[in-house]
């Protein structure tokens, strides 16, 4: 059984340098979907931003998987800053989302993690500890994966995907690229 850490790309913002455009969200959701299938992962964990983070927790649920979503702050907050400030659609998905991993006891809010990039990088790292402890937890084989969707350009030292990436492979995980272009 596989475990997937996933973190990405938001959709761009309207003025932003193309990413992760708009119009590519029906073909990135079904480039997550199928890697959900084709390596017959039986959870996800990632955080739920508007763009990587809520198709894959979408594509996750409609394939029955365990979806583990991890914030950097109370819901609510994170609603604001990172989910409907590209366009309130991504607001029904998300609540969606937070209202059925709440109730399976899978949302898992960090206390203390600083402001800005600090906050999401440290969001990070718990997403790879939360899918390494999901895969040591069950008592049968797993493995963690890690997966980014994303346009493969780095966008500075501070580039979040770009972190992620760096910190799965230290840890030793196989690193698989989705891309948003």
């Amino acid at each position: 059984m596989i475990v997937v850490a996933l973190a990405g790309r938001r959709v761009d913002a309207g003025n932003a340098l193309a990413r992760f455009p708009a119009k590519r969200v029906p073909i990135v959701r079904d480039r997550v979907y199928a890697f959900l299938i084709e390596r017959k992962a039986a959870a996800i964990v990632c955080s739920a931003a508007c763009g990587a983070d809520l198709l894959a927790l979408s594509a996750a649920g409609e394939l029955g998987l365990r979806r583990r979503v991890v914030l950097p702050f109370a819901p609510e907050r994170f609603r604001e800053t990172s989910v409907i400030d590209r366009g309130r659609d991504w607001g029904s998905a998300y609540d969606r989302v937070i209202g059925t991993v709440s109730a399976a006891n899978d949302l898992v809010v960090l206390e203390n993690t600083g402001e800005g990039t600090e906050s999401y990088a440290r969001t990070n790292l718990a997403i790879l500890d939360e899918a390494q402890f999901l895969a040591a937890r069950t008592g049968t084989p797993q493995t963690v994966l890690a997966a980014i969707v994303w346009d493969g350009a780095v966008r500075g030292p501070n580039d979040l995907t770009a972190l992620f990436e760096a910190e799965a492979r230290a840890r030793g995980l196989d690193v698989f690229e989705i891309p948003t272009l």
